[in-house]
C-alpha cells in the first residue's frame, strides 16, 4: 500500500459511490486496456468470474446458447494448463465442460506446445484452450496460439499472476493479457496490484465487453423495469474495490522492479547450490517475477514421500527436500509454499484425461516434487531475504 489507495476509497465514499458504477471503476478500465494494449476492459469482482465468463463467452461463440442461457460447455472438453491454481479450472466445470490436463515444458513451467499439439490429436474436435502464465513467468505463446489456429481453437488467457510482464511475440513485446481471445487478470490479496480482489475481463471486442458487462449484472435487459432473458451473474467490482486498484496502478513498474530484484537476489544467493530458480525465456519474455520459486536438483533431493494430507521426509547431510526446507522456514515464522499440486494429481480431476509430451514424462509431477516457492513479499527488505538464503543454505549442510 502506497497511500493513494485511501484517497481513492475516501472518494468513492464522500461522493457516495459505493456500488458497482463510479469513477474509480470507469479509471481502472481505462488504465488497464491502455497499460496492456487493448480496447476494452471489464472489471469484475475476482479474477475466477473473470476466468468464468471468459470461459463461458468462448463456450458460447463456439457452441452456441443452450436452452437454458448455462452450461455451455456441457459435454465438451477444453485443454487447460495442468500447473496451476483451480481457479483456472473450474469455470470449465461451471459451464459443464471437462477439463484435460496438458503437461508443462521445462522452459518455464507453463503448457507445453508439444504436448499441445499431442492433445489435438488424440481430441481433434476440442476448440479451447485456458492457458495460464504460471507465478508471472508468460508461456510460450507464439507457439501455442500457432497450434490452436491451426486446429481452430480459442485460447483463455489465465494472466492473473502476470500482470506487467511481457512478451516478444513476432517482433513485438505485447503484455500478457492481450494474447487470448479472451484474457483476464487478478486483484486478489497476493497479486502484484492488489484491490483485496477483483479481477479484469479484457478484449479488443466491443460486442464481447458489453457481454461480460451484462452477465455481470445479472443479465438485465435494456428495458424500462428488471427484464430478464438469460442467467446472470453478481460479478462485477465495486468502486470502493476500484479505489483501492486505482491507488496501486500507477506503482506497478515499482513493484514489478522489486520483484525482480528479490528473483535476482535469490539467483545470486543461491549460485553454489544444488538448485535452480524458477525458468524464463530471457530472449522471449520479461516476467513480472510475482513469485520467486526454486527446484532441488535431483542428485541433491534427500527422500521425501506426500499423500492426500500428510508427508514425511529424511533429513541427509548434503542434501534436503522441499517439505523439510518449508518446516524450516516455519520454525522461524517464515512463509513458504509448496509449488501448485498439478490439477491431473488432483482427487476432484481424478477421472480426467491427461497429456505429457512425447517421452512421457510429467514435467508437473515433477517440478511439485522438487520443488517450492519462496518468501517474495516486494517489502520483503535485503536483511530479511538474506535471512532466508542462509536459511536454506543451512539445510544443505
Amino acid at each position: 500500500m502506497h497511500g493513494d489507495e485511501l484517497k481513492w476509497v475516501e472518494d468513492a465514499i464522500r461522493t457516495n459511490w459505493v456500488s458497482t458504477v463510479g469513477a474509480n471503476v470507469d479509471a481502472i478500465e481505462k488504465l488497464l486496456s491502455e497499460r496492456i494494449g487493448v480496447e476494452y476492459a471489464v472489471a469484475l469482482s475476482s479474477g475466477t468470474s473473470t476466468l468464468h465468463l471468459a470461459t463461458k463467452l468462448a463456450a458460447e461463440r463456439l457452441y452456441g446458447r443452450d436452452c437454458q442461457g448455462s452450461r455451455s460447455l456441457r459435454g465438451r472438453k477444453v485443454f487447460c494448463s495442468d500447473v496451476t491454481f483451480n481457479a483456472s479450472v473450474n469455470p470449465v466445470a461451471y459451464e459443464g465442460g471437462e477439463a484435460v490436463f496438458v503437461d508443462s515444458e521445462r522452459d518455464t513451467w507453463n503448457m507445453s506446445p508439444e504436448a499441445l499439439e499431442k492433445a489435438f490429436e488424440l481430441y481433434p474436435d476440442v476448440k479451447l484452450a485456458v492457458i495460464t502464465h504460471l507465478y508471472g513467468v508468460p508461456g510460450k505463446m507464439e507457439e501455442l496460439k500457432a497450434i490452436c489456429d491451426a486446429h481452430d481453437a480459442l485460447i483463455v488467457e489465465d494472466a492473473a499472476e502476470s500482470l506487467g510482464a511481457k512478451y516478444l511475440f513476432g517482433d513485438r513485446w505485447v503484455e500478457t493479457g492481450s494474447l487470448g481471445d479472451y484474457s483476464c487478470v487478478s486483484f486478489n490479496g497476493n497479486k502484484i496490484v492488489t484491490g483485496s480482489r477483483g479481477g479484469m475481463f479484457l478484449t479488443n471486442s466491443k460486442e464481447d465487453a458489453d457481454k461480460v458487462r451484462k452477465w455481470s449484472t445479472q443479465s438485465r435487459e435494456d428495458a424500462p423495469w428488471y427484464q430478464h432473458e438469460e442467467v446472470g451473474y453478481n460479478y462485477r467490482m465495486s468502486n470502493i474495490v476500484a479505489g483501492v486498484i486505482r491507488g496501486q496502478l500507477p506503482y506497478l513498474n515499482e513493484h514489478i522492479e522489486k520483484k525482480r530484484a528479490i528473483w535476482e537476489r535469490y539467483e545470486e544467493g543461491f549460485a553454489d547450490l544444488p538448485v535452480k530458480m524458477n525458468p524464463w525465456n530471457r530472449q522471449k519474455s520479461l516476467p513480472n517475477f510475482w513469485l520467486s520459486c526454486v527446484t532441488i536438483d535431483e542428485d541433491a533431493m534427500a527422500p521425501q514421500v506426500r499423500g492426500e494430507y500428510d508427508y514425511r521426509y529424511k533429513s541427509k547431510r548434503g542434501k534436503c527436500s522441499p517439505q523439510e526446507i518449508l518446516d524450516v522456514f516455519a520454525a522461524f515464522n517464515i512463509e513458504g509454499r509448496p509449488i501448485w499440486k498439478p490439477m491431473h494429481m488432483q482427487p476432484i480431476h481424478a477421472s480426467h484425461a491427461f497429456i505429457a509430451a512425447a517421452d512421457g514424462l510429467d514435467v508437473g509431477a515433477d517440478v511439485f516434487r522438487r520443488g517450492l516457492c519462496l518468501p517474495s513479499d516486494n517489502k520483503m527488505t535485503p536483511e530479511a531475504q538474506d535471512r532466508v538464503i542462509e536459511i536454506v543454505r543451512r539445510c544443505f549442510r
